[in-house]
């Protein structure tokens, strides 16, 4: 009974205090450097048919935003924004009363104007976060603060390497990230498991499989000189864009031959622990059979997200009457790649986690 009261308070405090931090956000306009405006008034003018020079077909509408501006030396004073929006919304945004956005101010004798730079999304990412966290803390307790610790820790890791590698500002950064991918796997898998045996064959398992499929994956684009690698349509790659595909590409495959090898790894322990004169050859067996077992559904669940991502643009493309060829090679083809490189891994971790937990579980350990 005391120990379900003190899940309950943690609960309890994760939420509340999950519910001021969201409140927090809603109005930390003044802690922006950036203009700040709340609309407060929307008029749409007519819609208008335009064509491109690639006869791709959509419409266009003006709107004329008034609003008050939250923070800076304009604070309290009106704004007037035009905004103009597309159906398709390929490159621009349909605004509504009471959104916040982001403004360029250009003040005028007769009132300010500004330029809208894009939404104030803090609010909504603050509402997910605390809905994950509480869910996560009350259904798993002790172990989903734990995750949500490691969740931190890796985010903090990440910004500070995208900080030094701005700062350094090298081409080559691939082996920036790959250093963090190794920094991601140590600290996720100590938290997560802790400092044991299991922990050090997961970790063996994921570097393995993680590096050979990359490897492998450039092993062949090199053989083929890249063809068909648009490599450009990466979304705001603006330098070395081979760099940044592998870099994403590394870290994409880690997670998904971790999430594999935890699982072998971690299946293959108890299966030892309940049978402690089981041999190695037995073990690898059964851990091939587990790897089988999920390998199929995580392939898919990487395929999903991929499809989940490039869901949007793809539509757009097809809608603009471009062919199916044209819209594979610069929306489609680079995920499918990745796609394919994680599953490459997710095969490769099978008989590699297997392979180190038949030879480095002793007998009567426990998992």
């Amino acid at each position: 009974m005391k120990q379900l009261f003190h899940k309950n308070i943690i609960l309890i405090l994760t939420i509340v205090i999950g519910g001021l931090l969201v409140l927090g956000v809603k109005f930390d306009q003044a802690l922006y450097s950036d203009t700040i405006v709340k609309i407060t008034q929307v008029t749409d003018d007519k819609t208008e048919k335009v064509t491109d020079e690639f006869e791709n077909k959509d419409t266009q509408t003006k709107q004329k935003i008034s609003g008050i501006v939250m923070n800076g030396k304009y604070q309290g004073q009106k704004i007037v924004l035009p905004n103009t929006y597309s159906s398709s919304r390929a490159n621009d945004q349909k605004y509504q009363k009471n959104d916040q956005v982001f403004v360029t101010v250009n003040p005028h004798k007769s009132g300010l104007t500004g330029t809208i730079d894009g939404f104030k999304r803090d609010v909504v990412v603050a509402v997910l976060i605390w809905v994950a966290v509480s869910m996560l803390v009350g259904f798993m307790q002790i172990s989903g603060m734990i995750a949500v610790l490691s969740i931190a820790l890796n985010m903090i890791i990440f910004f500070v390497a995208i900080k030094f590698e701005i700062f350094v500002n090298i081409t080559n950064f691939f082996w920036i990230f790959a250093g963090i991918a190794l920094i991601f796997a140590v600290l996720t898998l100590s938290l997560v498991i802790g400092l044991n045996r299991q922990m050090l064959v997961t970790l063996l398992a994921t570097l393995t499989g993680t590096s050979l499929s990359v490897i492998i994956s450039v092993i062949v684009l090199r053989l083929t000189n890249d063809q068909g690698m648009h490599y450009e349509a990466l979304s705001y790659a603006t330098q070395a864009p081979k760099e940044l595909f592998l870099a994403a590409t590394l870290l994409g495959s880690l997670g998904a031959v971790m999430d594999e090898s935890t699982d072998i790894v971690a299946t293959l322990f108890q299966l030892k622990e309940e049978q402690p004169m089981i041999s190695p050859k037995e073990l690898f067996k059964s851990g091939r059979e587990v790897g089988q077992s999920i390998m199929g559904p995580l392939i898919n669940v990487l395929f999903l997200i991929f499809i989940a991502d490039i869901f949007p643009l793809a539509v757009l493309y097809f809608r603009t009457t471009n062919t199916i060829g044209y819209t594979f090679s610069w929306t489609m083809a680079l995920g499918v790649v990745q796609t394919l490189i994680s599953g490459i891994g997710i095969v490769i971790a099978i008989p590699v986690a297997s392979f180190f937990a038949s030879r480095l579980i002793k007998g009567g350990e426990a998992s």
